[in-house]
């Protein structure tokens, strides 16, 4: 008789595996957009190569304008979530620490009135305090995006295994090498996900920092609507579109490489 077998000679059933949630981001993911993007601004290309522009269009789009504009577009993103990272995740950290939870409450409060307030009117609002530029448009993007980050970081650390950070500690390890070593590590999948959720925002938001006098391809827009110039309006759409979606292609990509391998599904 097998030593497995069950009290009635049957051989006992292997024990299952628990589920396990599939990845969130997958690899076909990741190869489908970039094609689709690719297909979709050849398609803009071959529409504009057969297109008969006018004066006032040609005008619109020559001598690096759009160039310019989509460089704008970029260097706002790419700086404002910079900026909302150096923030935002020290901040979230912080409020995990001992008193300084007491204070979580109020500063979420205050992050989430930083997003629920109308992007527009709060540019509106800095424009007025801080004047026409882009220091004016680049705190409004960071105040929008801010709570995806915040929120996840302090939401992250909050859910690790007390046991894990207790067995961290009783083999000697510092209040420091835990946050870095054990707890900062189990919650990047969460921080991961909200940086990805602040890029997306930071490219959409950016649009509006051409009414404060930040450039980007909002410039694009604006200028197709008040012209009533279709291409015009095509080209910075199309682009805006693009750039937020490749955005957030990108993050998906970071956020399967530098998701931690025991985090991983299993086969």
């Amino acid at each position: 008789m097998r030593e497995d077998a069950g009290p009635d000679g049957q051989e006992a059933a292997p024990p299952s595996r628990p589920a396990v949630a599939p990845a969130r981001v997958s690899r076909q993911k990741l190869t489908f957009l970039p094609v689709g993007l690719i297909a979709v601004l050849l398609a803009t290309w071959l529409w504009f190569a057969q297109a008969d522009l006018d004066a006032l269009t040609r005008n619109a789009l020559s001598d690096g304008q759009v160039t310019k504009a989509l460089w704008q577009h970029i260097e706002l993103t790419a700086i404002s979530t910079f900026l909302v990272l150096i923030i935002a995740i020290p901040l979230g950290v912080l409020l995990t620490r001992g008193r300084a939870g007491r204070a979580a409450p109020a500063v979420m409060a205050f992050a989430n009135a930083g997003q629920a307030t109308p992007a527009i009117g709060l540019l509106a609002l800095l424009v007025i305090w801080l004047g026409i530029g882009r220091k004016a448009a680049l705190i409004g993007i960071i105040a929008y995006a801010v709570l995806p980050v915040l929120s996840n970081t302090v939401a992250g650390l909050r859910a690790n295994d007390p046991a894990l950070l207790e067995a961290a500690r009783g083999i000697g390890m510092s209040p420091l090498g835990v946050l870095t070593r054990v707890e900062l590590p189990l919650a990047v999948p969460l921080i991961l996900a909200g940086v990805r959720t602040a890029l997306v925002l930071n490219a959409g938001t950016a649009t509006l920092a051409t009414f404060g006098g930040g450039g980007g391809l909002g410039v694009l827009i604006t200028t197709g609507i008040t012209s009533q110039r279709m291409p015009v309006l095509v080209v910075g759409s199309v682009l805006t579109v693009a750039l937020a979606l490749l955005v957030d292609w990108l993050a998906s990509l970071a956020e399967l490489l530098l998701r931690p391998r025991g985090l991983e599904a299993g086969p």
